[in-house]
């Protein structure tokens, strides 16, 4: 994991600083795959990150932008870190719903486990929002479906909560509880 930077202030910013970066942002968001590897040759960090401490990549994956988060993952950026609300990209996508984003994080070292201060990891995510596909991948990679969060509560707890019937019934059947 590389170390996190300073967030600098806006306001000690001139305005052309501004524009560029809210150009870089906006290339994340829209997908702008050659527009980023072209900055990112040029020197532009790769882990990146805005006024809510979302990355490049989160930005990225949130997006399902996988040509823009390949690009990102393979000149560097960190799967790895987490936005200010304890969210990694994996999260992103687990909560999108988008398959292809999670194994590409997944093939590129995101930890199918890491959870922020929450205690939530990406498996609760699908779980809660009964993506069954996903949350099929991220136990054939390894996620610890018994994992509880901070508040103790476990995966299948979550997702009977949300009244995901689908992953419930998964979950149920992976960890022999009814």
């Amino acid at each position: 994991m590389q170390p996190q930077q300073p967030t600098p202030n806006p306001d000690e910013l001139d305005e052309a600083t501004l524009a560029f970066v809210r150009k870089v942002f906006q290339a994340a968001r829209a997908g702008d795959a050659a527009e980023l590897a072209a900055l990112l040759d040029q020197g532009l960090p790769p882990n990146l990150r805005n006024e809510r401490g979302d990355s490049l990549l989160m930005l990225a994956c949130y997006h399902g932008h996988q040509d823009a988060a390949r690009v990102l993952l393979e000149r560097g950026a960190d799967p790895e870190i987490m936005n200010d609300a304890g969210q990694t990209p994996l999260h992103g996508a687990a909560f999108k719903g988008d398959i292809a984003i999670a194994t590409l994080l997944l093939d590129h070292g995101a930890k199918v486990d890491n959870a922020g201060p929450n205690g939530k990891t990406a498996l609760m995510f699908a779980a809660m929002f009964n993506r069954v596909d996903i949350v099929k991948l991220f136990l054939a990679r390894g996620a610890d479906a018994f994992r509880l969060d901070a508040d103790g509560h476990s995966i299948l707890d979550a997702a009977r909560t949300m009244g995901a019937t689908d992953t419930t019934a998964l979950l149920a059947a992976a960890t022999n509880e009814r």
